[in-house]
């Protein structure tokens, strides 16, 4: 099959494709030359996806300004040329689908191949359904996406489809070795652990939170892995240098490769983009979520709460996050197996083992009635 995917500048809309590609190779569905991925020269997509030896392709486009209108001129215009390049693109590669996860980048290449009639699928990773998608659900044949409240922002119910984040099962497929916590950090791996990040960059609201409560980690029956980001580490040590260190506490920049970690982890705290909660979900890992304000719609902040209504998650908006929520959500967690218990199980129940197959299936058929 050969597929022309989608979708960019965040890490949200670029791991999910990544995650079908991997299957689709794995099945012997598609072979690399089979697959191209069009996204941007400034988005995240331009480093990861030829990193990963993926065929990329770019087209440059970019999203309309709620406060410059005069700049929306110009935004239109790039729309117009953006999709003729989409046009040529699709017309040389000639795919059999084409499969769209947000950005404004796939707003021109979905939209163009649904007008040259070429089956079309997007995928939806959030809560709130991003501008792309909102418009390119008009358009398409099918739409794929992960929770629940994302369906009452299409009116185009017959075509939805609840998939899951095919970021789940690449998670549960990958044959990692776990990190050996007693060799790579001296921490005692049958005591229960958590981790606290905010993401590769770190989260300064959460670091805060983290230096205020530091003292009373050294008092607890469960042991914390701090990682900063890489951003504020050096900051974070210089804080803390000539502090006590509690004796259960690590603290790193950031962990490569969090998949292998998190099956090890009692309860992670953590923002509540898409992948990282397909993770979670996945693994079944009750987490506490301090969602980022500054993202598109609050939808981290929407994700976070689908969480915690399913029973999987306890949410802590940013703006009431403080020392004593903070530990004491924790603690409600660790210091209580039962509630963990029930946790972790509402967690695995909004993980989807086989989501990336589901989508497969669903490009499977639109290729078939084409």
């Amino acid at each position: 099959m050969r597929v022309i995917f989608t979708g960019g500048g965040t890490g949200g809309h670029i791991y999910p494709i990544l995650a079908i590609i991997e299957r689709l190779k794995e099945t012997g569905i598609s072979n690399d030359d089979e697959i191209l991925f069009v996204g941007t020269e400034r988005g995240l997509e331009s480093k990861i996806v030829p990193r990963a030896g993926i065929n990329f392709k770019t087209i440059e486009i970019q999203g309309f300004s709620r406060k410059n209108l005069i700049k929306n001129i110009e935004t239109i215009k790039l729309f117009m040329k953006a999709t003729k390049k989409a046009r040529k693109i699709i017309s040389e590669f000639k795919p059999d689908v084409v499969l769209g996860t947000g950005g404004y980048v796939s707003g021109a290449i979905v939209y163009e191949a649904a007008k040259m009639g070429i089956p079309t699928l997007i995928h939806e990773s959030n809560s709130v359904v991003g501008l792309a998608n909102k418009f390119l659900g008009h358009y398409v044949d099918k739409i794929c996406y992960t929770f629940d409240d994302a369906t009452k922002q299409f009116s185009e119910k017959k075509k939805l489809i609840q998939t899951g984040n095919p970021r789940s099962q690449q998670v549960l497929n990958l044959n990692l070795e776990k990190i050996d916590l007693a060799q790579k950090w001296s921490l005692n791996p049958q005591m229960p652990t958590v981790l606290v990040f905010g993401g590769s960059r770190g989260a300064l609201a959460i670091n805060q939170a983290m230096e205020s409560a530091l003292s009373e980690f050294s008092k607890k029956p469960y042991q914390v892995i701090w990682a900063t980001g890489q951003y504020y580490y050096g900051s974070v040590k210089e804080k803390l240098a000539g502090k006590d260190i509690p004796k259960n506490l690590r603290i790193v920049p950031y962990i490569d490769n969090m998949p292998a970690l998190l099956p090890q982890m009692s309860c992670v705290v953590s923002r509540s983009g898409a992948t990282s909660l397909a993770e979670f979900t996945a693994l079944g890992v009750p987490v506490v979520l301090i969602p980022s304000p500054n993202v598109t719609h609050n939808h981290q902040m929407k994700n976070a709460l689908d969480m915690e209504k399913a029973g999987a998650a306890l949410v802590i908006p940013e703006n009431d996050l403080n020392p004593n929520n903070f530990v004491s959500s924790i603690d409600h967690i660790l210091l209580d197996s039962e509630y963990a218990s029930k946790m972790s199980k509402a967690s695995k129940k909004l993980g989807v083992p086989d989501s990336a197959d589901q989508i497969i299936t669903v490009m499977k058929a639109l290729q078939a009635n084409k």
